[in-house]
């Protein structure tokens, strides 16, 4: 009976050995199958087995519908008219290196990198439009901001190194002929939207309160930037940026030539060819269009001319700034990036502004009136809080005036008199007018 027993109860260990080993097996080759299946699923996602772009309307096909369409259209999408970017596209496939690839051609190349810039669109939003991977997009956005650094070398500068003749907005306008006869151009600073690291914000936070680069540039009275210098902290010091430019030998800066000068704001050192207004005195225009009381003297006359005539950079940086969207919220790109951005977008600025056609929507827009600025040339971003921010002044408290100081501050008080005498002129013809008026016994209809 006990050998009976002993050997039932080896059968069934062995039995449930068995079953042991097979149920293990079992759960292996499960286990196989799914890390199989997910090896092929990775597989088919990541290599593109899967179709993601499928829409029958590419980005080739989407730009050449709207080429075709109304010219409203194309400007609102690509900031610039059709003809326009024809020339431009031809301009940097033939002389800098604007190129597509198998699949994509330049003008979808330049399309990208337009639409972008002047939609301040994702990357992701980019790729949907234009049937492209995110990579793909970002590749060639870039490729087309490199081309246009490289036009940047041949189109932001004066058209005339030595300028000669008055510029043609001076001559014909007698508020400053021929006071401002030698003036060449304006000088200003401005600041556009950037991200940085959290250890790095300190020195970005400049005047507005949020971080920002600050762009120094030089402008012509046709409203064309001939210099730029970009990549500086918001926190640095207009003068300082002003500094570094003139002194760099590698800048490439228009200095004007000897009897020519620039018009340069408060935050700038008076030096020889740096004209700045008169310290201490009413100087912006909005100052004296909301001002109770009258112009008086001729330090306030002389800052009232100046500052409207100072005014074509900032009209200058508020038609920039409307056309590129992207400026006033920059992306989370590498700041080296943000740096390149900025300077493709005042040679496409400029380019626009120099084409032969002469037309274009935003630019129209001031030359109809002289005196209007764009908001979005004080503009930064909407994603900031723009409440409780106090102005910080950016005049350098060490700032010293350079080489030539007292010569321009003669020049400054020759125009300022000339002004002042001009205006005394005109109220005693007024005057003379009214007294023929009245003794004449005449009525004459206005």
């Amino acid at each position: 009976m006990s050998e009976d027993s002993e050997s039932y109860s080896t059968d069934k260990s062995d039995e449930s050995s068995h079953s042991s080993v097979e149920y293990t097996q079992c759960i292996q080759d499960y286990n196989d199958d799914i890390e199989t299946v997910c090896i092929v699923h990775d597989f088919f996602v990541l290599y593109g087995k899967i179709p993601r772009m499928t829409s029958t309307q590419t980005g080739d096909k989407w730009f050449g519908e709207l080429f075709a369409g109304h010219p409203i259209r194309f400007h609102d999408t690509f900031r610039m008219s059709q003809r326009i970017f024809i020339d431009l596209l031809q301009t940097l496939v033939q002389n800098h290196e604007l190129a597509g690839s198998r699949r994509t051609c330049a003008r979808e190349v330049l399309a990208i990198t337009l639409f972008i810039l002047s939609q301040n669109e994702t990357m992701r939003a980019a790729s949907e439009r234009f049937q492209h991977s995110t990579e793909t997009i970002c590749r060639y956005f870039f490729i087309g901001i490199k081309s246009l650094v490289r036009l940047s070398k041949e189109i932001i500068k004066p058209i005339d190194m030595q300028f000669r003749d008055a510029q043609s907005h001076i001559r014909r306008d007698e508020r400053y002929m021929p006071y401002f006869k030698d003036c060449i151009g304006a000088i200003d600073g401005t600041h556009v939207d950037a991200r940085v690291p959290v250890e790095d914000q300190v020195a970005y936070i400049g005047r507005h309160g949020t971080t920002t680069q600050n762009v120094m540039a030089v402008c012509d009275f046709n409203m064309c930037f001939t210099f730029v210098v970009a990549g500086w902290e918001g926190s640095a010091h207009d003068s300082r940026i002003f500094n570094r430019a003139i002194t760099d030998r590698n800048s490439n800066f228009p200095h004007p030539p000897p009897g020519k000068y620039y018009l340069v704001d408060a935050g700038y050192p008076m030096q020889r060819g740096y004209l700045k207004p008169y310290p201490d005195t009413r100087y912006h225009l909005q100052d004296f269009r909301r001002g109770s009381r009258p112009i008086q003297g001729n330090h306030e006359i002389f800052n009232q001319v100046h500052s409207s005539l100072r005014s074509v950079i900032e009209r200058t940086f508020g038609v920039w700034k409307k056309k590129w969207a992207i400026l006033r919220d920059m992306p989370n790109y590498s700041f080296k990036r943000k740096t390149l951005i900025v300077v493709a977008t005042m040679a496409l600025h400029n380019y626009i502004r120099r084409h032969p056609s002469r037309t274009d929507l935003d630019f129209d827009v001031c030359d109809g009136d002289d005196s209007y600025v764009y908001p979005e040339a004080h503009a930064l971003t909407t994603r900031r809080n723009r409440n409780n921010i106090i102005a910080i002044s950016n005049i350098d408290p060490e700032m010293v005036e350079g080489v030539g100081a007292d010569e321009m501050t003669r020049l400054r008080n020759r125009i300022a008199n000339q002004l002042q005498n001009a205006r005394r002129y005109d109220m005693f013809d007024i005057c003379i007018f009214l007294v023929f008026l009245i003794t004449s016994n005449k009525s004459y209809t206005f």
